[in-house]
C-alpha cells in the first residue's frame, strides 16, 4: 500500500528557450528545445517518489508512444503504475511551454488530452488505496466532479488532503472543507480570493479568507518572496532559497514544491520544517531544464 496517492495529468512537455516570451501576435527566434514528461500530478508523484515516499498515481493515459513514456517514467522512479487507466479512444496529453532563458519564467498552454476523461467509476475501482493512503494530493486539471468525489473518499479514510489550485479556475464552495492544505501560488490565489496579492499582510489576508472557506491550513507561494503560511493557530512567512543566477527553469517549481509537501507530511515531519523542506525542493527544481527531469533526490536535499 502507497502512503501517497496523487490524482492528476501526465502530459508531454514541449519546452522552448528564448531571450523573452513572444508578445501578442511576435514571431520569435529561439535558444533551444527539450521534450520530455510533465504534467502537473504526474510531476507531484516523481517529486515525492524521489524523496523517498512510496506513491500511487492515479491517472489516464493514451495508448500511444507519449503514454509508454509516461510509464517508464513511473517504473525508473519506482511509482505503482497499477492505477494508471489506458484510454484507446483519447491520446495522452501534451503541453507547449515557452521559457525566458533569461530568468526561467514561463507561458503554458496544455491540451490533456486522455487524462481528462478519468471516471469517477475508474477512481472507484481504487477507493480502498484512496482510503487507506496517508496523504492524498491532488491539483484542477482533470474534471472538477471526479477532484472533489475522490476528495471525500480521501477524508472519509482519514487521509491529510491537499489541494494544490492550478490551473485557477471557478470551483464550488463545497471544495473547501475537504482541503487540509490548499496550496495556490501568487495569481492562483488572487483568482480565488478576487484581489491584488503584493504583500504579506495581503497573503494573510486571503489566508484567513481561504481559511473561511474552511480549508484547514493554507501556504500560498511567491516565488522568490518564498511562502505565506495560515492556519487557526499561527501564521508566518518563509523566505525562498537565494539562487540568484542559478535559476534556468521554473516550470516545475510549483509541482516540486507540492510533491515534496506530501512527502514531508507523510512523514510526519512538523510545518515549518515540512514547508522549509518543500522550499528547498522547489529552488534545486529550478536549477535544471524541463519538469519531471529537474525533479530533485533527497540525496540532492541533504547534501
Amino acid at each position: 500500500m502507497s502512503s501517497i496517492c496523487v490524482l492528476g495529468n501526465f502530459v508531454v512537455d514541449t519546452s522552448f528557450y528564448a531571450d523573452k516570451l513572444p508578445s501578442k501576435g511576435q514571431t520569435i527566434f529561439g535558444t533551444g528545445y527539450q521534450v520530455g514528461p510533465g504534467g502537473k500530478g504526474s510531476n507531484q508523484a516523481i517529486a515525492a517518489a524521489r524523496l523517498g515516499s512510496k506513491v500511487n498515481f492515479l491517472g489516464k493515459i493514451g495508448d500511444d508512444k507519449n503514454g509508454k513514456m509516461a510509464l517508464e517514467l513511473y517504473k525508473k522512479n519506482n511509482i505503482d503504475i497499477k492505477t494508471v487507466f489506458v484510454s484507446k479512444e483519447h491520446p495522452t496529453g501534451v503541453a507547449g511551454i515557452m521559457i525566458n532563458k533569461s530568468d526561467g519564467t514561463n507561458a503554458i498552454v496544455v491540451y490533456p488530452g486522455a487524462s481528462m476523461e478519468i471516471t469517477i467509476n475508474e477512481v472507484n475501482k481504487f477507493s480502498e488505496l484512496i482510503l487507506n493512503s496517508r496523504v492524498f494530493l491532488t491539483q484542477l486539471e482533470i474534471k472538477k466532479k471526479v477532484i472533489l468525489h475522490s476528495l471525500k473518499i480521501a477524508k472519509k479514510g482519514g487521509a491529510i488532503t491537499i489541494l494544490n489550485p492550478a490551473p485557477a479556475i471557478e470551483i464550488e464552495d463545497e471544495f473547501f472543507k475537504y482541503i487540509d492544505f490548499f496550496t495556490p501560488n501568487e495569481t492562483e490565489a488572487e483568482f480565488y480570493f478576487g484581489k491584488k496579492i503584493e504583500t504579506y499582510k495581503e497573503a494573510k489576508e486571503a489566508g484567513d479568507f481561504f481559511l473561511e472557506k474552511g480549508v484547514q491550513n493554507s501556504i500560498i507561494t511567491l516565488g522568490d518572496k518564498g511562502i505565506y503560511f495560515t492556519s487557526k493557530n499561527e501564521n508566518f512567512s518563509l523566505p525562498a532559497l537565494d539562487l540568484k543566477s542559478k535559476v534556468v527553469d521554473t516550470t516545475g517549481a510549483g509541482d516540486a514544491f507540492s510533491g515534496a509537501l506530501a512527502s514531508a507530511l507523510e512523514k510526519k515531519m512538523e510545518i515549518k520544517k515540512s514547508l522549509n523542506f518543500a522550499i528547498k525542493a522547489s529552488g534545486f527544481s529550478t536549477m535544471k531544464k524541463g519538469a519531471a527531469e529537474a525533479m530533485p533526490t533527497l540525496k540532492e536535499l541533504i547534501q
